[in-house]
């Protein structure tokens, strides 16, 4: 056993010296706007997000392709945050200058302004040509639109969004909102087998809100996936972050990774744990026509909410890279605060990842 070990790890670099081909994939969670969000945004013109973003505009758009999970609807005014959610069109094009490439928008939210909500928020999402899958206008544009494909640097790659439901509210017709159903997310795998793509990925709103670990449903789910043949599984809605699995083949390369929750991109939310989140970063590897996850990784981001003039203000810092700078938060408490989640989430995913780094620390 100790000699087979041995083969396969010489052969696996010689493998990969053909490799063409790379392509950097980028996850982001949940982006949420709260109603001081908004007021945040206000300007004598309209809106403007793009400041919230400053920080970590170079980690977005430094990969080939940035996803998102837009967990607000796009509604038009009057503008509303929690519970039912109506953010300006500001916001979608502020996270497009950032770098998001592509919206996923099936999440317990996407119903929240009825059916103008679902459909404005794909209009305004057509507009600024911005990728989204989740949610659709009809059952025939799901049908051309499903999966979403994704090309860049000849690599294809099939992308699928379900959420667990829509917080009680009926899905309005003709609209259609992916649901997690198993014969449908199967047939809808087996749809894109036919195309042929170089790796399938299956963004899930799932699980339990402020639970640290996946629940049973989760893990069932994710084991249905990566037998299914999806090779990547990213998940959202806990709002906090839960572990990254990765899940190995007999030849010791990387099958498939699950990310059971990335927690808040952005958000107002105040609970524990709700402020630090996630950016999970992926490199796939063409070596002789087969595509290898080469590397996943992981950027902690934090929600830093400073009083400017009498106005809270939202900034989505790269953690670890102002765990030192103290000099720049105004708010030494916030600063505290962010360094305690930081050590807390370090301290779970310490214990329970494997196959996966920290990057920017």
């Amino acid at each position: 056993m100790r000699k087979l070990k041995i083969i396969i790890l010489l052969l696996l670099p010689f493998r990969c010296l053909s490799a063409q081909d790379t392509l950097t994939l980028t996850f982001a969670g949940d982006i949420m706007m709260h109603q001081t969000q908004i007021n945040s945004g206000k300007t004598p013109d309209g809106y403007l997000f793009d400041d919230c973003f400053t920080y970590i505009r170079s980690h977005l758009s430094a990969a080939d392709i940035t996803i998102a999970n837009l967990e607000v609807t796009l509604a038009g005014e009057p503008y509303s945050g929690y519970p039912q959610f109506s953010a300006p069109d500001a916001l979608a094009e502020a996270l497009q200058r950032a770098g998001v490439d592509v919206l996923l928008t099936a999440n317990n939210h996407s119903c929240d302004k009825g059916k103008i909500g679902v459909e404005r928020t794909l209009q305004v999402l057509d507009s600024l040509q911005l990728l989204h899958t989740g949610t659709f206008y009809d059952s025939l544009s799901r049908q051309r639109a499903t999966p979403l494909l994704l090309t860049k640097n000849n690599f294809e790659i099939a992308l699928l969004n379900y959420t667990y439901g829509t917080n009680g509210i009926p899905v309005p017709a003709p609209t259609v909102v992916n649901l997690i159903d198993t014969l449908q997310i199967l047939a809808d795998i087996e749809q894109a087998k036919a195309l042929q793509p170089d790796i399938i990925a299956v963004a899930l709103h799932w699980g339990e809100e402020y639970q640290l670990y996946p629940n049973k449903a989760q893990r069932n789910l994710a084991d249905f996936l990566a037998r299914n043949g999806v090779r990547l599984i990213i998940g959202s809605h806990p709002h906090v972050l839960q572990p990254i699995e990765v899940l190995y083949a007999v030849d010791s390369t990387v099958e498939t990774v699950v990310v059971y929750s990335q927690g808040n991109f952005i958000s107002n939310m105040t609970a524990t744990n709700t402020d630090i989140g996630a950016l999970a970063n992926i490199r796939l590897v063409k070596c002789n026509d087969e595509v290898i996850i080469d590397h996943v990784g992981y950027t902690y981001v934090w929600t830093y909410k400073p009083q400017v003039e009498g106005q809270r203000r939202f900034y989505v810092l790269p953690a670890a890279e102002y765990e030192n700078n103290k000099e720049f938060f105004s708010d030494i408490a916030n600063y505290k605060q962010m360094t305690n989640a930081l050590s807390a989430m370090r301290a779970l995913y310490t214990k329970a990842n494997k196959g996966h780094v920290e990057e920017d620390k």
